[in-house]
């Protein structure tokens, strides 16, 4: 089989440069400067030439490659090409293929060698010009052989897929005899049928089953009878296949004589292609027996059937009334053919001696039954022969134990009778075995109420958590739960305050627990030979604002009661401003915070952010260049 469909579309020359160049241009670097070193311009250019030269190479080697060979397929393949285009002009187009490959491969090779001394830019860019337009040049003289090898392959492309060595049936005669009809019965396949000649143009092939085997069964073009160079390539078609396919004939007789044509003049066309029926099965169909019946046929036209039944080296050819209107004798005719021709390979292949190749594949083995073992005779065959052996009690049936037990109705189906269980006693009891010899009680949970009575408090507490989803409700948990914060920050604040005051009452600060006063250090550092004056000195200069708080109260006492009260009413509005700035610095906070949480949802940018400018823009410094645009480089 060969598979002429899978041949790809050729393109034109024009197109084929097109695709090449532009492949080229997009699968090389575009970029080179006369800055460059000579050797890196050199590999630039010299890259882009071996590049197209190999793109070039490819589309023509896969034409080379996917077109058949005329000398190396089915001589039916091959004649068959011959018939439909001249097997030499196809030949030649081959060749040109070939021999541009060989010319662009050659030009590719100078150019690269010329290349490699070139010492600047612009000589380097010549070379490869021309290189180019030398192989694009090569390659449009090929126009006239890529046409013909398009057509060529849309042709093949149609022809019907034949296996040349499978059994096949081949149907022949003049045209408008009942071919095609005959094939559309035998086989699926749907041939168009006409009333004038010549519907059938070309080959057409149909499948079959016959005892279980694929057939396949090909419908020629009528064949006129005149000498062979006078028949044209539709009629070669059919010549061909009846030349080179080794198949049973059916040939097809109009004894009507509605196709146009008289019996003599099929009998004489018969005469003529006899040569071509050497070796093969041939089986006569005297077809449109509706019409005219052969009795009704005249001595002359029964005599030039009879010289039709000559006998050749194949043996005496059989006839076959048929009637493709009325489907009569279609299926024996067509059982016939297939059993001819399967006795005809049958034959050769033991001439040949591939019968013995088969044979010699297949092992039949051959089993000894062992001395030792003794004959079974069943206790039936012992008994009618008369033997002692006591007949075994058969079991009753299931219908029989059905009328004992209540009949229809009444009785119930032991299910349990057939069952092999270790135990016997094990069948009829209340919880039965169900695996391993456990039954469902030992599958049983003992703690299964305390389980469902924890799920159950479970369920109840996720309902309860499900209530508490109400919108409303939350909102006023939240409120209240809000209120409740509120009032214990404000006695926090409140116990704040008091300690503050508490700390400063008296402009003196508060001795902590334990804590020790200057009379009492003083006293133990004299007990012990130190000097205590000067560190009770040193501690009264560090504390300048005690005295300061001192020499106040001293002047307060001095300046009389007036003054006192004035510079009360002082330090209460102090403590008082103190306090609002206070609340006023906790109030600023909260809002500041509650704005940096506003702008982090929002995804905006915030003071706590780390930005970076990009300085390298990726769209100004990647990509090809375009024309004109050097000044992103």
């Amino acid at each position: 089989m060969y598979r002429f469909k899978d041949i790809q579309t050729i393109p034109t020359a024009k197109q084929l440069v097109d695709i090449v160049l532009s492949k080229t241009q997009r699968k090389t670097p575009t970029v080179v400067h006369p800055g460059f070193k000579i050797t890196r311009i050199r590999s630039f250019y010299m890259r882009k030439v071996k590049f197209c030269q190999t793109s070039y190479s490819e589309k023509l080697s896969k034409i080379l490659e996917e077109f058949p060979k005329i000398d190396d397929i089915h001589p039916f393949y091959a004649d068959l090409c011959n018939v439909l285009y001249d097997r030499d002009h196809y030949k030649l187009a081959l060749g040109q293929v070939n021999a541009c490959k060989k010319v662009v491969d050659g030009i590719a090779k100078e150019y690269v060698k010329m290349m490699k001394f070139a010492d600047s830019l612009y000589k380097c860019k010549m070379l490869k010009r021309a290189a180019l337009g030398r192989m694009s040049t090569a390659v449009k003289k090929l126009q006239g052989a890529l046409s013909f090898l398009e057509e060529v392959r849309q042709h093949l492309g149609r022809l019907p897929a034949i296996n040349p060595a499978t059994r096949t049936l081949i149907l022949t005669g003049y045209p408008n005899v009942g071919k095609s009809s005959f094939m559309n019965i035998v086989t699926n396949a749907n041939v168009d049928v006409q009333q004038y000649a010549f519907t059938t143009k070309s080959l057409f092939i149909g499948h079959l089953d016959h005892n279980y085997v694929k057939w396949q069964v090909i419908d020629t073009p009528g064949i006129l009878d005149h000498p062979l160079e006078d028949r044209n390539s539709i009629e070669m078609t059919a010549i061909t296949a009846l030349a080179h396919l080794p198949a049973a004939v059916l040939f097809f007789v109009d004894i009507s004589e509605h196709c146009g044509f008289s019996l003599a003049t099929q009998v004489a066309l018969y005469h003529s292609i006899k040569p071509l029926f050497k070796n093969r099965p041939l089986l006569i169909i005297l077809n449109k027996t509706d019409i005219r019946k052969v009795d009704e046929l005249s001595a002359e036209e029964k005599q030039l059937l009879d010289s039709m039944k000559e006998v050749d080296a194949g043996g005496e050819v059989s006839f076959f009334e048929t009637s493709c209107t009325k489907k009569q004798g279609v299926d024996d005719a067509l059982q016939k053919g297939c059993e001819l021709l399967l006795e005809k390979r049958v034959d050769q292949k033991v001439k040949t001696g591939k019968a013995d190749q088969f044979r010699s594949r297949l092992h039949v083995t051959s089993v000894t039954p062992p001395a030792s073992r003794p004959p079974c005779i069943p206790a039936s065959v012992q008994q009618a022969r008369g033997g002692a052996e006591p007949e075994e009690a058969k079991e009753p049936l299931e219908r029989d134990r059905m009328e004992e037990l209540g009949g229809a109705g009444v009785y119930s189906v032991d299910l349990w009778r057939r069952a092999l269980l270790e135990d016997p006693s094990w069948k009829y009891d209340m919880v039965p075995e169900i695996m391993d010899g456990h039954n469902i009680l030992d599958f049983v949970d003992p703690d299964i109420d305390n389980t469902i009575a924890r799920l159950e408090k479970e369920e109840e507490l996720l309902n309860a958590e499900a209530s508490l989803g109400d919108d409303d409700q939350v909102i006023r948990q939240y409120k209240k739960t809000q209120h409740v914060l509120d009032e214990v920050h404000s006695r926090m604040r409140q116990k704040r305050v008091e300690r503050r005051l508490e700390k400063s009452k008296n402009g003196l600060p508060k001795l902590r627990k334990n804590q020790k006063k200057g009379e009492e250090v003083e006293e133990q550092l004299n007990s012990l030979g130190y000097d205590g004056a000067k560190v009770r000195g040193r501690s009264a200069s560090k504390k300048r604002g005690t005295s300061l708080l001192r020499k106040r109260k001293h002047d307060v006492a001095a300046g009389g009661e007036e003054e006192a009260q004035s510079a009360a009413r002082g330090r209460s509005r102090s403590r008082k401003n103190s306090v609002m700035a206070e609340e006023t610095s906790q109030f600023v906070e909260k809002k500041r915070r509650k704005t940096m949480r506003l702008h982090t949802k929002k995804g905006h940018k915030g003071e706590a952010d780390r930005w970076i400018p990009d300085l390298k823009p990726k769209h100004l410094y990647s990509g090809k260049r375009g024309i004109g645009k050097t000044d992103r480089r």
